[in-house]
Order: structure tokens, then C-alpha cells, then sequence
């Protein structure tokens, strides 16, 4: 069984894309990587510092997203 979990916080957005940072779970050698996505992608409402979770089971075809409760978000 092979799975991935992906942890990213919201660096910017606008209303079309967000930049996130994502780190592995657990890290790995390679560091943070950054990513673009479609603002709509994310269920939720876009803050920044806001953690957001991609998590993908080989069987699924799409990866699931998730957001942080607001009570779990940084307080920066």
C-alpha cells in the first residue's frame, strides 16, 4: 500500500492562484517545494499562513485537500 502526504501553508493568493510551500510527512531530503494552484482548488477560505493538506492512497485517481480548522492555523 502506497500513500502520500503532502503539508502546505498559504503564502500569497489572489482570486485566481495560491502559492503554497509544502513539506513531506514525514520530511525528506529534498526540502520545501512551492506550488501554484487554481484558488478554487482549496475548500477553504483562503488566509494566509493557513495550513492545507494533500493526501493521495494509490487507488484514489485525485489527490484529497484539506484545510487546517481556523483554531489550528499559525497565529502569524
Amino acid at each position: 500500500m502506497s500513500s502520500f502526504v503532502l503539508i502546505g501553508t498559504i503564502l500569497s493568493f489572489d482570486a485566481f492562484l495560491a502559492t503554497i510551500e509544502f513539506q513531506t510527512n514525514p520530511p525528506v531530503n529534498g526540502g520545501p517545494s512551492l506550488a501554484v494552484m487554481p484558488a478554487h482548488a482549496i475548500p477553504c477560505d483562503l488566509k494566509i499562513g493557513r495550513k492545507v493538506y494533500v493526501v493521495k492512497h494509490e487507488k484514489q485517481e485525485i489527490p484529497t485537500i484539506t484545510c487546517a480548522k481556523d483554531s489550528e492555523t499559525s497565529a502569524d
